[in-house]
């Protein structure tokens, strides 16, 4: 099977890449697994819309019928956000989405992989995968994508109910610098203090492109991460948070979830434990995310050199 057979870009896509515009990558597990519909297309068209707001394309990435989608239609959107048993879609995961010819969303690190693979340097999440409390062995695999993959991630940190100072000693261990947008500090995902620190801050998009052209031009090869705090005006402090997301990892032990169904039970749990206002929070920091993400994408395009995959050379 061809590689140009499986990884599809949208003709918008295709045509942004060969003019080197400003595009950004959009994960899509928060459609398939993330939220309930219909919050989940409200919440997929709402991004894209923010990302064109700022002058970017978006390029949601997703599995339709075995292939990897780079960029989607509205009504492809619509169908992703429908699809019965979607797939929850990292590296492992693709080659038998393309043998069974399912249909799915790509994680963190599915996404970057996809990505990075037709040339999208600029990528917007909500929050990372990393290292779980209960199980130091289970160890996310956006983790080594980004330690691998040279492309700009902004998120809201890592998921609140991850161990955060064990992730990020994984991301120091693996060379991937966290970058603190206009903060000092690693946001908690709906909360914006930890009490960790990040290794730089910077203040504009415009510093970030520099510091990741710096990073690049050394021949480091991981990504930049943008810690980007939640909104105030949807932020939960990490005191009301924590003994909220403890009850929801004794709920998950004592039902016994586990592997990939644990983050969406725990994230449904915290949402009905804070009678809704983490998904008010997680919605509000996609869409400040794919904001930051666009202003970056906007200034990262000017430098063609960098911005141009040699696939599509």
């Amino acid at each position: 099977m061809a590689t140009n057979q499986i990884f599809l870009p949208s003709l918008e896509i295709a045509h942004a890449l060969q003019m080197k515009a400003s595009i950004v990558a959009l994960e899509s597990t928060v459609i398939t697994h993330g939220l309930p519909r219909p919050e989940n297309l409200r919440l997929a068209r709402e991004m894209e819309t923010t990302v064109r707001g700022e002058g970017a394309t978006p390029a949601t990435v997703a599995l339709l019928d075995g292939k990897i989608r780079i960029g989607l239609a509205d009504e492809e959107l619509a169908r992703l956000a429908e699809v019965p048993s979607p797939l929850k879609v990292s590296h492992r995961d693709f080659a038998a989405a393309l043998l069974k010819k399912a249909s799915g969303g790509t994680t963190v690190a599915g996404t970057l992989f996809a990505a990075h693979h037709v040339g999208i340097r600029v990528f917007a999440t909500g929050g990372i995968g990393g290292v779980h409390k209960e199980n130091p062995f289970d160890v996310s695999t956006d983790l080594r994508a980004l330690a691998e993959t040279p492309m700009i991630v902004v998120c809201a940190g890592a998921k609140a109910i991850l161990d955060l100072p064990a992730t990020l000693e994984y991301l120091e261990t693996m060379g991937v610098p966290v970058v603190g947008y206009q903060t000092d500090e690693f946001p908690a995902f709906y909360s914006r203090e930890s009490g960790l620190k990040v290794s730089v801050k910077l203040d504009s998009p415009q510093e970030i492109v520099e510091f990741s052209n710096a990073h690049w031009s050394l021949g480091l090869q991981s990504a930049v991460l943008v810690a980007n705090p939640v909104p105030e005006t949807e932020a939960i402090s990490r005191s009301e948070m924590e003994p909220v997301i403890a009850q929801a990892v004794r709920d998950a032990q004592s039902q016994k979830i586990r592997g990939q169904a644990l983050t969406p039970f725990l994230l449904n749990r915290i949402n009905e434990l804070t009678g809704g206002r983490s998904m008010k929070a997680n919605l509000a920091l996609l869409l400040n995310n794919a904001r930051l993400a666009a202003q970056i994408a906007k200034r990262f395009s000017a430098n063609h050199k960098l911005w141009l995959s040699p696939r599509l050379q």
